[in-house]
């Protein structure tokens, strides 16, 4: 099944998926729509369909688009606006020994072990469990051309990475994961405020963070970056 979208860009096609158990509230269908993989991407077309509320997983791009619920809302952090809190500040201090070292290319050796720790200790309830090497893989290790990984260490050991991709605008926060041993330190929070620094350091305007979700408490994170801009009715706004 196939669907055009915007006017702007309507020689793209969208597949759209079978509906099935959505990963984020129960008792839900879900629906996504993925750009056919046929499509030659650039960065600037990646950056308008970002804008337009997609997300990149793998190989594919893609967007919820349910029948009956439009709870995953496009969320962004207006990077020259953002004024960290207390706790944000402490974040970053308490990471102030924290190696961070850009790279193009993930060791698997040493970054499968973290992430699969990772998936195992936090996300064992979600779609992601069990974790294998060649989900890893496929899922971070096709790394487009605009992709970096944002590896963080502690005296010379690897204990988490952000994968980001950045666009000619904005950066997109990917995916991040990290030794549990760790989590203390919030190397979640850490990653997001890093790459806030990163887009303001490159003239950049925005960190996309992916969907926010009311109603879904490990997507409610996300609000703790202020101010917070959502899509909704093919309108950025301010989350009030």
């Amino acid at each position: 099944m196939t669907r055009d979208i915007s006017p702007d860009i309507s020689k793209i096609r969208l597949l759209l998926t079978e509906p099935h158990a959505c990963s984020y509230l129960a008792n839900h269908q879900a629906t996504t729509a993925f750009v056919d993989p046929e499509t030659e991407i650039d960065a600037e077309l990646y950056g308008r369909m970002s804008a337009l509320g997609f997300r990149r997983s793998g190989l594919y791009l893609y967007s919820p688009l349910c029948s009956a619920c439009n709870s995953c809302v496009p969320a962004r952090i207006p990077v020259n606006q953002f004024r960290p809190s207390r706790s944000q500040k402490r974040c970053l201090k308490r990471n102030g020994d924290m190696t961070v070292t850009q790279v193009k290319a993930l060791n698997y050796d040493q970054h499968y072990p973290v992430y699969e720790r990772y998936i195992s200790s936090r996300h064992d309830q979600g779609d992601m469990f069990p974790p294998s090497r060649d989900q890893f893989e496929q899922f971070l290790g096709n790394a487009w051309d605009c992709t970096r990984f944002l590896e963080f260490r502690i005296e010379g050991q690897l204990i988490g990475c952000a994968v980001v991709d950045q666009l000619p605008d904005a950066l997109s926060a990917i995916y991040t994961y990290f030794d549990p041993d760790y989590a203390e330190r919030s190397p979640g929070t850490f990653a997001v405020l890093l790459q806030i620094q990163l887009a303001q350091e490159m003239g950049l305007d925005h960190v996309y963070l992916g969907y926010w979700i009311a109603d879904c408490q490990k997507m409610s994170y996300k609000t703790n970056y202020q101010p917070l801009e959502v899509l909704e009715q093919n309108t950025w706004r301010v989350l009030g």
